[in-house]
């Protein structure tokens, strides 16, 4: 598959599919409670995407996956089903939303914590957002996506946390998972040239403990390999001319 270079109108219809996605993350964040499902933190994010939005939630049926967002609640690295699982003071829980409207795709996830976080939970969180922002300062034209890895795997190690390696970032438009591979470690000046009208996704997933993972037997969720807690954040960019738009930004951050 090759990389997609967007054009002046698809970067507009972009926008507004990032600015959804980051809406959905934006009403959620209330409902975050002790006792709430993640069963109902989908239904809710179904209903407001489908019906306030009137747009696709991309999850939906995507090679079979059954419901609208992913949950992945403290060892969970990603791609977690909604169930009857209650959430409890202390869980942090990730939230990984994707909307297609008008054919095109925004994808964005954020950690958020029930009650009042463990002090490794809020560590590992801070240090996934703040390794989440190097890389995305790393993009721009003429930069290489080693820089993007490199800049990510540097800071989280010098934290003594792990990438995880199995799951990167990707490119992104009408095609939900496009390339290229954006991964979250590697070497400066290596991979990729990067191109204005690039649209892809920085989202490091980052480990307490060490980087194994593991795949449950639902052919889903993804599990740190020694139970420690994982976190993760992501946004969905846009390469300009003079550097780096990131499309799903929060009401809070757009401020």
């Amino acid at each position: 598959m090759a990389v997609t270079i967007k054009t002046p109108e698809q970067q507009a219809k972009m926008r507004v599919a990032g600015r959804l996605a980051a809406d959905v993350l934006d009403m959620i964040g209330d409902y975050v409670i002790p006792g709430v499902t993640t069963g109902e933190l989908d239904r809710l994010c179904h209903e407001y995407i489908t019906g306030i939005q009137g747009a696709i939630p991309a999850p939906l049926n995507y090679r079979g996956f059954p419901k609208s967002i992913c949950t992945s609640v403290n060892h969970v690295v990603c791609h977690g089903i909604p169930g009857d699982k209650k959430l409890k003071n202390g869980d942090a829980i990730n939230i990984d939303v994707t909307v297609i409207k008008d054919g095109f795709h925004g994808d964005t996830s954020r950690m958020f914590f029930v009650g009042k976080p463990s002090i490794q939970a809020q560590r590992l969180s801070e240090i996934a957002f703040e390794s989440m922002w190097l890389g995305i300062q790393e993009l721009a034209p003429g930069k290489r996506l080693g820089d993007v890895g490199a800049a990510v795997q540097e800071n989280v190690e010098k934290h003594n946390f792990s990438v995880v390696r199995e799951y990167c970032g990707h490119g992104i438009g009408e095609i939900f998972h496009e390339d290229p591979q954006v991964l979250h470690y590697g070497k400066r000046d290596t991979g990729l040239e990067l191109r204005e009208g690039m649209t892809l996704t920085v989202e490091p997933m980052i480990n307490a403990g060490k980087a194994n993972v593991k795949l449950l037997p639902d052919g889903w969720t993804v599990v740190t390999k020694d139970h420690s807690l994982s976190a993760q954040w992501e946004h969905t960019c846009l390469i300009t001319s003079s550097g780096v738009e990131v499309l799903t930004l929060g009401a809070d951050s757009r401020r």
